[in-house]
């Protein structure tokens, strides 16, 4: 399994960047050469299915997804309950589970814990590239939770 997490802080409260990371197609604003469908009636909650289709031309991949646990953020203050969302990965390219936190922070800030615990297919790729998987993971989602931090705080303002 290739496994990271990433962790950015957040110069705008845990209910709006709770909002940005749950609106499944922004997500395509913030990393590159990624557009998000949202494949069922609801885009919110356990149970709704989105499809991320990665890549370009026939070089790209579908990595479909489903909420299996959504707690969003008690609040924006310090000492509120933090948010989680979880989902699990289900495609031909991608398999495992991926997850966010969100935590209120002082003078209106968050922090964002964005984790992954995948496999890549052919399996032989993750066993024998793992780390490297990981680096590039952390890297990945290191640039887009630095987009999404910008889009949100200039929308905060």
């Amino acid at each position: 399994m290739a496994r990271f997490t990433v962790t950015h802080q957040v110069e705008a409260p845990a209910t709006a960047v709770w909002s940005a990371l749950v609106d499944w197609r922004r997500h395509g604003d913030w990393a590159p050469l990624t557009r998000v469908r949202v494949t069922t009636p609801r885009p919110d909650g356990v149970g709704a299915q989105f499809v991320a289709r990665t890549g370009i031309g026939r070089l790209a991949f579908d990595d479909p997804m489903t909420v299996e646990l959504w707690q969003p953020p008690g609040g924006d203050a310090p000492g509120d309950a933090p948010g989680r969302c979880e989902v699990v990965k289900s495609g031909r390219v991608v398999l495992g589970r991926a997850g966010f936190s969100v935590l209120p922070l002082a003078g209106g800030r968050c922090r964002v814990d964005w984790d992954e615990d995948v496999t890549v297919t052919p399996h032989r790729i993750t066993r024998f590239a793992g780390p490297a998987l990981s680096l590039t993971g952390r890297l990945g989602f290191g640039a887009t939770l630095r987009a999404m931090a910008k889009d949100v705080e200039r929308q905060a303002r």
